[in-house]
């Protein structure tokens, strides 16, 4: 018998006037005679990375014991329903992050490199470890990485003891002399990733319309649905609920925001008042993305470096960066503490949203490695040893979790942007000033 059905192609998108809206895996870009079974073998993988500013208390961070990783540290508890997709790394350092200041933190947590001392537009750094990603998993991708942050502010000129705030402002750079400036407002991402928005006046002349992406892409779903089998349906269905409903919560915050009395000019439409709000949305966008295949690499800033936002969802209304000056002083600890049990709060939610989502034969979180950590250790002497730093996910089964890892000696934290790569398939012999690979992360688990 011959068979003649012609799959969907992986890279289909649903288009309307100024709109594409890329699809999830389905079973119908399967092509016909292939066995479903044999896919995973090869599944797509995907690398992501969260930075947590200002280092941590790393008293209440650090889980007891090493190998097998049993009870979680305080402020890594909310991150127990994945244990069996979690490692943690103590002990790791960026050694060419000295002299030891917030600008080099933040530069340093992707490129491992030292970053030119200037107050100028000749900064130099280096090719950070999501871009050496991206130019392969990237090849196959509407957009090769996607940078995405909480802070609307970007400063320019000198922010740091000398360093321009360039360094601040961006973890991902193209190149030594290219930051890629990361995107906090949640509609521009959103256009970015499904839309063209066109210029801010065009923007807000489409918000009044009251317009949806999916009202655009309306026809092309309907015919799209004819030619689906109901398990493709259902999935199709689920994800353009999803889309409808991050949509949605943009909506709200924009009218939220235009109904406001107060004046607030700082403010642009579209942006949760809560920054738990807004970083689940943020964190809402990088699942849609990854669900979409619209990119395999994601850098996420939580906040950069100096930050001095406060965090009265939680009880802590000191500004963040003079707490993390703590003179070891219990109570302002406690809070530093608080912090960093709060920013890894709204991590584990989106491992759940990753967990939650089918990709394939297994899940975006089966299929992703993410490593959320800081370029700093203590940040009372902003030292840049001993970092809070996890790794999540299953690497598209190359990658074990269940264990903390406890070096002896300070160990660069190059060693594991190597690895990484490594485990989403992308071989490189050396990374900055790696000395090798993270041994236990390429063998199983023994206790």
């Amino acid at each position: 018998m011959m068979i003649t059905k012609k799959a969907l192609p992986r890279r289909t998108f649903l288009r309307g006037a100024g709109a594409a809206l890329a699809l999830p895996l389905l079973d119908a870009m399967v092509p016909a005679m292939t066995a479903w079974a044999a896919t995973p073998a090869n599944p797509v993988r995907r690398l992501g990375f969260v930075y947590m500013p200002m280092g941590a208390n790393i008293s209440q961070w650090t889980p007891a014991g090493t190998g097998g990783l049993g009870e979680l540290s305080p402020s890594l508890r909310s991150l127990a329903p994945f244990v069996d997709q979690l490692t943690v790394l103590t002990n790791m350092e960026l050694r060419n992050a000295y002299p030891g200041t917030h600008a080099t933190s933040n530069a340093a947590f992707l490129s491992a490199a030292t970053s030119k001392w200037t107050e100028s537009s000749d900064y130099y750094l280096a090719t950070t470890v999501d871009q050496i990603a991206a130019k392969q998993l990237g090849r196959d991708t509407r957009l090769p990485s996607l940078e995405l942050a909480m802070d609307l502010l970007t400063t320019v000129g000198q922010c740091d003891n000398g360093y321009a705030c360039v360094y601040q402002n961006n973890l991902s750079w193209s190149s030594p002399t290219t930051p890629l400036p990361a995107e906090a407002h949640p509609r521009v991402a959103f256009e970015r990733l499904f839309g063209d928005g066109g210029t801010s006046a065009e923007r807000r002349a489409e918000l009044r319309k009251n317009a949806s992406l999916l009202d655009w892409v309306g026809e092309d779903i309907t015919r799209l649905q004819k030619r689906l089998g109901p398990g493709d349906r259902t999935k199709v269905t689920e994800y353009l609920d999803t889309v409808r409903e991050v949509e949605r919560r943009i909506q709200k915050a924009e009218a939220e925001t235009a109904d406001s009395r107060l004046p607030d000019l700082d403010r642009p439409v579209g942006v949760p008042a809560s920054y738990a709000d807004h970083a689940r949305l943020m964190f809402d966008l990088q699942v849609l993305a990854l669900q979409g295949d619209v990119t395999r690499v994601t850098t996420f800033q939580l906040a950069r470096e100096t930050s001095t936002r406060t965090y009265p969802e939680i009880g802590v209304s000191d500004p963040h960066h003079p707490l993390t000056h703590h003179g070891n002083n219990p109570e302002k600890l406690a809070k530093v503490a608080q912090i960093n049990a709060f920013h890894v709060s709204l991590f584990a939610y989106f491992l759940e949203k990753l967990r939650s989502t089918r990709d394939g034969n297994g899940t975006l979180l089966d299929h992703s490695v993410y490593l959320y950590g800081s370029g700093m250790g203590n940040p009372d002497v902003h030292d840049h040893v001993n970092l809070p730093i996890l790794v999540a996910g299953g690497g598209a089964g190359n990658l074990k979790g269940g264990r903390h890892i406890k070096y002896a000696e300070p160990t660069p934290l190059a060693n594991l942007h190597l690895t990484l790569l490594d485990k989403v398939g992308v071989r490189l012999d050396k990374f900055a000033d790696s000395k090798g690979k993270v041994k236990e992360l390429l063998e199983p688990l023994s206790l």
